[in-house]
């Protein structure tokens, strides 16, 4: 059969014999022969002559199942394309089709001679290869992981070809390619990684092809690269990456923003450092280069960079988030709290914004630059509300705090989210992360643009506050309620930057009235000890007491009563008001009532407190109107009267000895300077002070406390029956 196909074309049976020969030579020979052969038929124009020899080289040899024929029929088919010449276009389909099948031939010599052959007709056809290059490529990407060296060296030199055939052609359809290179961009073996970045390279020097514009499909696989474990591969990539990030920066208008946004957060949060480290730089290019554009992918950012901002052991990638970060929030200005109509109108002035530096923004970022609220409260919230490291935590507070200065209408409408978040970030082991969630907190209660009233909701917000605060409040002493560890742990340190951050007056107010309800008797006499303590004791409080002391107006008149009503589960914290406010006649009464009280180690403790605090420099007024006994009986009766309350301890003696240095009567001059100050508008401001109600609320209020101290006790001995 094969002998009647080649009586039908030019080829002997004496050159077939040789092209099916082991020996090489023969081959050759029979090469050469065919070469002559094709020569003489172009310069007749037997064109169909030359496509039967063709179709015999190709069917009958180089596709055989004889691994000499098919040697043979090679070596024939790149001896037709060189005796071809400038004529090879017409044959060209079948010339490469059976040289590139043999590529894949399970015989390494075979695949050895079809990257000759292929060479060669590449060689022949110049730029017209370029219409197979698809093809060709493809074969090239898996001849670069070829076991064998000679294979791996052929395939080199066919490689090297194909670019300088690129390279000088004008006509490389590389939309077309680019579908080719992105679906083996992920390769993971390095011979193939090597082979893929070096045509990356390639094509990106050519003048007339823009890689800027297909970056986007390849650069996903590229950034993988960097993980390489071979070096030479990973500063391949590097470098061209780097290329590719100084072109973006002259061309901005040629990326695809959106789509290399997505992936470069993507392996921002990868584990490979390299990798990481040159998603979070490029990112940070992008911040600065599209401007306020980038609002538009402002949760991405924050996806990318947050949990970079607290990573161990990179402190390359630390500094690199830590500026994109900042150069974002700085994006976000009042412009994003109007509604779209009054953006409307500043539109082409922000417009104007994107060509700063002559710089054109990409077209395919949006045409209106607005931040959305929404999916960004989402992404701090997530990053707030999990086990985040204490500088993610510090970073999405600024951010909080800072979309309420700017955008405060805005995000109020999503506090309701937020403002639970934050309530639970109290219990943060980190004191600065409590620092800065109690100034957001402030913020947020604090603000004018939050609601001032809420149907059915009591107490009543404090004026100049809105509802939040009141509900903080309200809510902060649940938290410590719930968490009586928190109240030790931090409760003073909460309560002192309230006072910093807040009005101190509504925070003691507000405190006071809360507690004044709460049904946990125990839990609201321990709150009250605690703020007690504050009130007499922080720097922080300083004009407050001096105020509560004074009583000078009806308004802390008003607030010493409401203070008064809560301090009185406490009744030593009662005591200690009565003495900050220089009310020492009803402070007697009251201690002259602690003898109908239980008398027990805790309220004795506490007494024992209360008179180291009268030998401290807060009280150094007292102690000084001690001097004026005549006008102050009241007060000397008080501290006996603490005094025989007390058992021989140390407080005593300390009392002790302080009530006997009050001089005698006879003993001091008579002088109008050692008269307590309290004139006469500030006794008229304590008329308004109703002292007999005050006291019947303390009675009442230590009769509640008496009997829910002996239900626990009657259920306690239930439980014991």
């Amino acid at each position: 059969m094969a002998e009647k196909t080649w009586d039908q074309t030019p080829l002997t049976p004496s050159c077939a014999r040789a092209l099916n020969d082991k020996i090489y030579e023969k081959r050759k020979a029979a090469a050469l022969e065919i070469e002559r052969l094709v020569k003489e038929l172009a310069q007749t124009g037997e064109t169909e002559q030359i496509m039967k020899l063709v179709n015999v080289l190709s069917r009958d040899f180089a596709l055989s199942s004889n691994p000499n024929s098919r040697k043979g029929g090679l070596i024939g088919l790149a001896a037709t394309a060189i005796g071809l010449g400038k004529d090879i276009a017409l044959f060209l389909p079948q010339l490469i089709k059976p040289a590139l099948s043999c590529l894949s031939d399970q015989d390494k010599k075979n695949r050895y001679y079809a990257c000759e052959a292929l060479y060669n007709i590449v060689k022949v056809a110049r730029g017209c290869v370029l219409q197979h290059f698809n093809s060709v490529f493809c074969e090239l990407v898996n001849l670069a992981s070829d076991p064998d060296l000679d294979v791996k060296n052929g395939s080199e030199l066919l490689d090297r070809l194909m670019k300088d055939i690129v390279t000088e052609s004008n006509s490389f359809d590389v939309v077309n390619f680019i579908p080719n290179l992105r679906d083996r961009i992920h390769a993971t073996n390095s011979y193939t990684r090597q082979f893929l970045i070096s045509w990356v390279t390639t094509l990106d020097s050519v003048p007339d092809i823009n890689m800027l514009q297909f970056l986007q499909e390849i650069l996903d696989g590229m950034l993988l690269m960097l993980g390489d474990e071979n070096k030479e591969i990973r500063k391949m990539c590097e470098s061209q990456l780097d290329i590719f990030l100084q072109e973006i920066k002259a061309s901005p208008s040629d990326v695809d923003f959106p789509s290399m946004v997505n992936i470069l957060t993507f392996h921002s949060q990868s584990t490979v450092e390299l990798i990481q480290l040159t998603a979070i730089t490029w990112l940070r290019e992008f911040v600065n280069l599209a401007g306020r554009s980038m609002l538009f992918f402002a949760s991405s950012l924050l996806t990318a960079v947050l949990p970079c901002l607290a990573i161990y052991g990179r402190d390359n990638v630390k500094e690199v988030a830590k500026a994109v970060n900042q150069n974002l929030m700085r994006l976000v200005t009042t412009e994003d709290d109007k509604d779209d109509d009054e953006s409307k109108k500043e539109e082409k002035q922000v417009e104007g914004s994107l060509h700063t530096n002559s710089i054109k923004v990409s077209s395919s970022l949006p045409p209106k630059i607005k931040l959305e609220i929404a999916p960004v409260v989402e992404v701090l919230l997530k990053h707030l509300h999990q086990q985040s490291l204490m500088q993610t935590k510090i970073a999405v507070l600024r951010w909080i705090y800072h979309l309420h200065l700017k955008t405060p209408r805005k995000i109020f409408q999503h506090v309701e989210q937020i403002f639970p978040v934050l309530l639970e970030t109290l219990s943060d082991v980190s004191d600065e992360v409590v620092l800065l969630d109690l100034e957001v907190l402030s913020e947020v209660v604090s603000s004018s643009n939050g609601p001032q009233s809420e149907v059915g909701f009591q107490p009543k917000p404090i004026p100049g506050t809105n509802i939040y605060f009141t509900k903080f409040m309200i809510s902060l002493l649940d938290l410590f309620c719930k968490d009586s560890q928190l109240l030790e742990d931090r409760g003073f340190f909460i309560i002192r930057q309230l006072c910093l951050l807040l009005k101190l007056e509504d925070v003691f107010r507000s405190l006071s009235e809360i507690l004044l309800e709460k049904e946990d008797l125990k839990f609201a006499t321990k709150m009250v000890q605690t703020l007690n303590t504050i009130l007499l004791t922080s720097t922080e409080l300083f004009g407050l007491r001096n105020q509560l002391k004074e009583l000078k107006t009806k308004e802390i008149c008003s607030l010493f009563s409401c203070l008064y009503k809560t301090w009185c589960h406490n009744p030593v914290a009662t005591v200690s008001l009565c003495f900050l406010t220089q009310n020492y006649k009803h402070a007697s009464d009251i201690i002259f009532y602690f003898g109908e009280l239980e008398v027990t180690v805790d309220f004795l403790t506490e007494i024992d407190k209360l008179i180291q605090l009268l030998e401290s420099p807060i009280f150094t007024y007292l102690r000084l109107q001690l001097l004026d006994g005549e006008n102050n009986q009241y007060l000397v009766k008080s501290l006996y009267a603490l005094l025989m309350l007390l058992p021989q301890s140390t407080a005593f003696s300390v009392l002790r000895h302080r009530l006997d240095c009050i001089p005698s009567r006879e003993s001091l001059p008579k002088t109008k300077n050692l008269k307590q100050g309290i004139g006469k508008k500030e006794e008229d401001s304590r008329k308004s002070i109703d002292f007999v109600e005050l006291f019947q609320h303390f009675k009442n209020l230590r009769e509640k406390h008496s009997n829910a101290k002996h239900s626990r006790g009657k259920n306690l001995d239930k439980v014991h029956i």
